[in-house]
């Protein structure tokens, strides 16, 4: 890097050595004269760099003394750094002149002994640059004072030509049918229409303009083609030039002037219609383009302009319109497997046919990523080799280095690199710290540009963040980052192709290293001054110089010692980055404040931090400090109103903090602050919501929580000015626990709670005030999320004229009565906006909502269903709802919803809206009428459980227009015979469910027309007999489960089937009392992967057949009692029947011998805290009247918290069918030793929380029928994704694809206790009573209890139950494992 960047770096040292801080210093330590001898050397160096730096390209000793000089400007600036911490800590200093230097002179850093020591320093700091000043004569160096980024280019681009072989040309066919599409039969306004191709360096965008240029329809389309290639140089003579000589054959007279010149190709383009190629434009000026533009606009109309380019800018230049800009992208794995086929086999030295061949070829297109170049570049080097054995060795050893050796690939990446601005090559070259196909945090990328200095700020019109993220999409307008994702920057997440990885490496040489190795660690250099490392490492490391220091995110969490902070602070003085998250450490050396210069310091995910020291405010240089996940931190430093340049406190999920410190709100320069506490009683001297008054500049989120223990409400909620927060984009408003009532004068206090109109984001949450909602709410016509929890609120106000709203989301709302006190139309009987942009709605547990507007006479019942009983009518729909789920609302009257295309989820509701919106269908559609025109017919996903109203006839109706569903799902409909379902309509299924259908008792015989159907699931249908004659014609069938049905007999005796029957990938068994043998038919799934067999207890062996099974992975056994000795390795005697299946799993709980004990504790229920004897784990016994109106999460959190010590052990967590989870419970991070975590079945839990990244022991993560996870999992892509990436298996079983999911039968996956005979051991259980009782309906119908369990082995907890049951013998179950 020091080739391309050393003029930047001699630029920012004069920039410091002429600043005010550097005036004080000169004055205070007698330092002028060294400070003024250094400045004048400096800029002598900067006047000859750019010449040095170009032909550094080509001497390798102008390009080590550039590496020697680059270190000693680092060098230079790290003490000048010092002299401006220095000056900053004496400003900051109190009391008047003649106090501070009383002080200064008896602090550690006397202000002598401390000019006595840098005077050496400096000094020697000129010595080495005098040298290097005195070796660059030798050189011979031309001063130039031109920009770097245009002063040399050294290396050109091969000039290219308008020729192309199409046989050549592999995976562009769609590609080329766009653009001939827009060349030949595109209609525009311009006579002369300009069509941009862009894409990184190698993808083939020329390739493709060559294609098209040679087409003969384009031939015959257009009298005139010319092709010219620009490349770097954007010079406008040289251009038109080109093009004449591409019409006349020949080039124009070399002395012809630019008049001259110009006229002659007017002569020739206008009045014509032609099509000219200019390929490789590197020029971003508009009015450079401008002037070549100008001279091109003379052509007849339908003349085309093809521009090739790696900017996204130039494109923008070129042609406003986006969608006609044509974006290139990598080859599909199939068309690269070609393209490398027909280049490494051409030379027929190998066998395309060979397997060995195809395997390791195959590995090694797949490391090409899809770009021509080097495929064609590394398939060219392969042909030449005749054996597997050296193209194994060149995979193992010689790939990472074909770039190199051929010189084709990075010569043309390097290209764009080279065309970077001085600033952005420094920003690129820092990614070198992220390894290979990282996800990459784009704001925290940013934030490390500017904690490095890379990012200037010109004016205090943008925030240096905000300048960062332009640069941010200038690389990425250039190519150098793909896979983008998100809108805002602190959501977005991005990738580097693997050859702008190899790019980066190049480029950053020594200076930045990734060390995951011992050899590493001890080969890298001390001029070395940025690492991404492995914690345990560190130690190994001795270069002293390093300005970053990253937590390697590839590595397993260790625990960091406090040796290991010691060596850090001892040795990396001169750190501007210090990321150590995720590494369980509990305190902090009260030395840290000795890397005074840090700038950014990320200390998040430590989950038993607990305080941190007071020390940390001397650091008065840094600009963020992040906190987030630390559940444990108690308090934040007293003294924080010193860390005066803080610009980011990121505090997310510090769920322990008491308060917020007071002088908080001196820190003006505060963008983000990711929590506000209120101190609950005053006791710790926290700030006031005033505080947050002069906090102007706040970004992102802002969560306020305990408000309802404020005092003086009004005025302090006032004095809060939020509404002046206009950067703000989201804010979160919490009230008081749930456990508790605060008391406080909660009443009418949201009024003053008024934000500023820009916000995106709200929530409110436990407010407990009136039932009124604030009037300002109308004012946030920028709004795109709403969420309302836990509120008293008795009518909302109309959210349906908010332009912008996406979503919206109400839920534990229990007096909630509607949601709409407006008519939908207005006073003249025009509609009014409704919903104009919402896509999500969400209505959980509101239990006394019957209507969405205010009702004028009660609701009756569905015999008048027709009949509009509230204001308004009831045939207003949301225009562009793609999901909707209502769950135990017990609605009959809302808006209808026909444009529904995502997820319709309904449980415990009424299904008159259902049928209503059904029944626009009916009114709406004549017979010529398509399917496409009727409601719902986009529809994805579709859920029902317990709908009332619900019979065979409603939902057949409604299925017969769900064309395009993928997922169905039946719960609990006693009233549906699915037999007399059609199937025509759910001819495109691929996943349904089955669950609780009394009225089942064979499988539906139209079942065997869904072709396509891959995965099916049926449980608790009890008076279901048989699966034949229908299952056999399940041919498409990859996944398959039954649970829980009693009268099941899987015998299909007679029937001759499954002999082709090879798509069924994973079998689960469970809960099958009539299963006294496995089915015959199992044999013929050959191949069959995993099979789960469990609670068969008359299952009495397993059949001979099992060796036939080959391709099983998996064997899972549990609770089958008969099998347990059968199936035990080696001697049991179905052993050899199963000894070729490499994971058998066998579980049975009676090897756990159980004494009974009941321990019981009450919870108290002042302070929310519980007794636990010293010494021993117990059940919690929590009485009715210590938690209002508490539910089973509730419960979850505060259990979850109060035994978060006695809970570090446990190594499996499994939370199953628990409708009304809608988070997962506080606490969970206190899990740091949890292993395997199971999720299923739990239809309100909408997304993962960021405690999942401090579960860094978790090895497998498994979600299953959660559908708000379904695309926030997706890997790479989903919005949760980054919170779970680090686990080394997930298993999302997505519904709406086709991929299995398991159901809600998880005792398959119990990981209970297994100990040999052999071992001695004692065990306790401890079954606490009736813990808590939780009113779900009427008291006398209707109560719910949660009992605990615990089992103990070795005087330790090794299994914990929870089951949730009711009176009616129905349970769901939570259960906790320990390793």
């Amino acid at each position: 890097m020091a080739e391309a960047i050393a003029f930047d770096i001699a630029t920012e040292l004069i920039t410091k050595l002429s600043s005010r801080a550097l005036s004080q210093v000169r004055l205070c330590w007698n330092l002028k004269h060294d400070i003024d001898d250094l400045a004048r050397t400096v800029r002598t160096i900067k006047d000859v760099l750019l010449d040095a730096e170009e032909k550094s390209v080509t001497d390798n000793l102008v390009k080590v003394w550039l590496e020697e000089l680059k270190d000693v400007l680092y060098d230079a600036g790290d003490l000048l750094d010092d002299f401006s911490t220095e000056a900053l800590r004496k400003d900051l200093m109190g009391g008047n002149k003649l106090t501070k230097e009383v002080r200064l002179f008896f602090s550690s850093s006397n202000q002598f002994a401390y000019g006595f020591k840098m005077g050496p320093k400096i000094k020697a700091i000129k010595a080495r640059l005098a040298s290097i000043e005195s070796e660059a004569n030798t050189f011979r160096f031309i001063p130039r004072d031109r920009p770097v980024e245009t002063s040399f280019m050294t290396k050109k681009r091969q000039q290219t030509h308008s020729f192309e072989r199409e046989d050549e040309i592999i995976g562009r066919d769609d590609d080329k049918a766009a653009l001939l599409k827009l060349v030949l039969e595109f209609e525009s306004e311009e006579n002369v229409y300009i069509i941009p191709i862009v894409g990184f360096g190698g993808l083939g965008k020329t390739a493709l303009a060559q294609l098209v240029y040679n087409h003969e329809r384009v031939k015959n389309h257009f009298e005139l083609t010319m092709f010219a290639c620009v490349s770097d140089d954007f010079d406008v003579k040289v251009i038109v030039a080109n093009i004449i000589k591409s019409v006349a054959n020949k080039a124009p007279d070399q002395n012809l002037e630019m008049d001259q010149l110009q006229k002659q190709l007017r002569d020739k383009i206008d009045g014509k219609k032609y099509l000219l190629v200019l390929d490789d434009i590197w020029n971003e000026d508009p009015g450079r383009w401008s002037s070549l533009k100008k001279l091109l606009m003379g052509g007849a109309k339908g003349s085309r302009i093809i521009v090739t380019t790696r900017s996204l800018r130039v494109a923008e230049i070129t042609n406003k319109c986006q969608s006609h800009v044509l974006k290139l992208k990598g080859l599909s794995d199939d068309d690269a497997w070609s393209l490398f086929k027909r280049i490494a086999f051409d030379q027929g030295y190998v066998d395309s046919t060979s397997s060995a061949f195809v395997e390791v070829g195959k590995q090694i297109s797949e490391r090409c990523g899809g770009v021509p170049l080097a495929i064609r570049t590394i398939a060219g080097t392969l042909s030449l080799k005749k054996t597997v054995n050296e193209w194994h060795s060149f995979k193992e050893n010689e790939l990472v280095k074909i770039s190199q050796i051929e010189g084709d690939i990075l010569p043309t990446l390097k290209l764009s690199y080279d065309h970077l601005p001085s600033h952005l090559k420094h920003c690129f070259a820092y990614c070198r710290l992220y390894p290979k196909d990282h996800e990459i945090d784009v704001q925290t990328l940013v934030q490390f540009w500017i904690a490095q200095g890379f990012v200037k700020q010109l004016n205090s019109s943008q925030s240096l963040e905000e300048i960062g993220f332009e640069c941010f999409k200038d690389l990425v307008d250039r190519s150098f980052f793909q896979e983008v994702e998100g809108d805002l920057m602190e959501e977005m997440r991005c990738k580097m192709h693997d050859l702008m990885h190899d790019l980066v490496e190049s480029v950053a040489g020594m200076e930045s290293s990734i060390i995951d190795s011992n050899k590493i660690a001890s080969d890298v250099g001390e001029k070395c001054r940025h690492i991404s490392i492995n914690p345990s490492l560190i130690p190994l490391f001795k270069g002293k110089k390093l300005r970053t220091l990253l937590r390697s995110p590839c590595i397993e969490t260790l625990n960091l010692s406090e040796e290991t902070w010691d060596f850090i602070i001892a040795n990396y003085r001169y750190l501007r980055v210090l990321e150590l998250n995720v590494l369980n450490f509990k305190t902090i050396s009260p030395s840290i404040y000795k890397l005074k210069h840090l700038r950014y310091l990320d200390l998040s995910w430590n989950c038993d931090l607990k305080i941190l020291p007071k020390s940390i405010c001397k650091i008065q240089n840094l600009l963020a400090l992040k906190l987030d996940g630390c559940f444990g931190l108690q308090e934040l430093p007293k003294k924080i109103e010193k860390l005066v340049n803080l610009t980011h406190l990121a505090c997310f999920h510090c769920d322990a903090l008491t308060h917020t410190p007071r002088g908080i709100g001196k820190l003006t320069s505060l963008e983000t602050l990711s929590a506000f506490v209120v101190d609950k009683d005053g006791s710790h001297g926290g700030a006031d919501l005033s505080e947050l008054r002069l906090l102007s500049n706040l970004r992102g989120g802002l969560r306020i929580s305990n408000l309802g223990f404020v005092k003086n409400a009004k005025e302090k909620f006032k004095a809060a000015n939020l509404k002046e927060k206009q950067h703000l984009r989201s804010l979160v408003l919490e009230w008081s626990s749930p456990f508790v009532c605060a008391g406080h004068d909660d009443k009418k206090s949201l009024e003053d709670l008024q934000p500023h109109p820009n916000l995106k984001e709200l929530c409110i949450g436990g407010w407990r005030g009136d039932a009124k909602f604030p009037s300002w709410i109308s004012l946030l016509t920028n709004l795109v999320e709403i969420t309302i929890n836990d509120g008293n609120f008795k009518r909302l106000p109309s959210f349906a004229q908010l332009p912008s709203l996406k979503g919206l989301k109400i839920s534990n709302c229990t007096k909630l009565e509607y949601m709409d006190d407006n008519n939908p139309k207005g006073s003249q009987g025009e509609p009014q906006l409704f919903f104009p942009s919402l896509k999500h709605l969400t209505l959980l547990y509101c239990p006394n909502m019957k209507s969405w507007w205010r009702m004028t006479k009660p609701i009756d019942d569905d015999s008048k269903e027709d009949d509009t009983t509230v204001m308004g009518t009831s045939t207003v729909a949301f225009p562009c709802l793609s999901s909707l789920a209502i769950l135990n609302c017990p609605l009959t009257s809302m808006p209808l919803y026909p444009s529904l295309d995502g997820c319709l989820q309904l449980g415990n509701t009424s299904s008159k809206p259902l049928k209503q919106t059904m029944k626009m269908n009916i009114i709406s559609t004549t017979p010529s009428s398509s399917t496409s025109s009727l409601p719902l017919y986009k529809l994805k996903s579709f859920h029902v459980e317990n709908i009332e109203g619900l019979d065979t006839h409603t939902l057949d109706e409604c299925l017969q227009h769900l064309t395009g569903l993928k997922t169905l799902e039946i719960r609990a409909c006693k009233e549906v015979d699915l037999e007399r379902l059609q199937w025509e309509p759910l001819k495109n299924l691929s996943c349904m469910e089955i669950d609780n259908i009394p009225k089942l008792v064979s499988l539906p015989t139209w079942l065997r027309h869904l072709v396509q159907l891959k995965t099916l699931r049926i449980l608790q249908c009890h008076g279901l007999r048989s699966l034949f004659p229908v299952f056999q014609h399940l041919t498409s069938l990859e996944d398959f489960l039954v649970w829980d049905c009693k009268e099941l007999e899987l015998s299909a005796a007679g029937i001759q089937i499954f002999q082709d029957h090879t798509s069924l990938r994973n079998l689960w068994l469970v809960n099958i009392p009539e299963c006294r043998h496995l089915p015959e038919w199992l044999q013929h799934l050959t191949n069959l992967q995993e099979l789960y067999l469990i609670d068969l207890p008359n299952l009495t062996s397993l059949p001979d057949e099992m060796r036939c099974l080959t391709n099983l992975e998996v064997l899972h056994i549990e609770r089958v009692p008969q099998l347990e000795e059968r199936c035990r390795k080696d001697i049991g005697a179905d052993w050899h029947k199963i000894a070729h299946i490499p994971k058998i799993r066998l579980y049975n709980e009676n090897l756990v011998r159980k004494n009974n004990l009941t321990y019981r504790v009450d919870l108290k229920s002042d302070d929310g805290t519980s007794v636990i004897p010293e010494g021993r784990v117990s059940g919690l016994g929590v009485p009715t009247s210590a938690i209002p109106k508490a539910d089973l999460m509730s419960l979850l959190c505060l259990w979850f918290n109060l035994l978060s010590d006695a809970l570090k052990n446990l190594s499996g967590l499994e939370i199953l069918n628990i409708p009304k989870l809608v988070s997962l419970p506080r606490g969970l991070q206190h899990l740091t030793n949890l292993r395997v975590l199971r999720l299923t079945d739990l239809p309100n839990l909408t997304s993962l929380p960021d405690e999942m990244r401090c579960l860094t022991s978790l090895e497998y993560l498994q979600i299953t029928e959660v559908p708000w996870l379904e695309e926030r999992c997706r890997e790479d892509s989903g919005a949760d994704w980054h919170k779970i990436a680090h686990i080394p298996k997930i298993r999302l079983y997505n519904e709406v694809d086709g991929s299995y999911a398991i159901g809600r039968f998880l005792e398959a996956f119990k990981f209970t206790i297994f100990i040999d005979a052999g071992h001695s051991f004692s065990c306790l259980e401890f079954q606490p009573n009736l813990l808590l009782k939780v009113q779900t309906g009427k008291k006398e119908d209707t109560s719910e209890y949660l009992v605990v369990r615990f089992i103990v082995a070795f005087g330790r907890v090794v299994q914990v139950k929870i089951y949730y049951s009711t009176l009616h013998g129905a349970y769901e179950e939570l259960d906790l494992f320990y390793g």
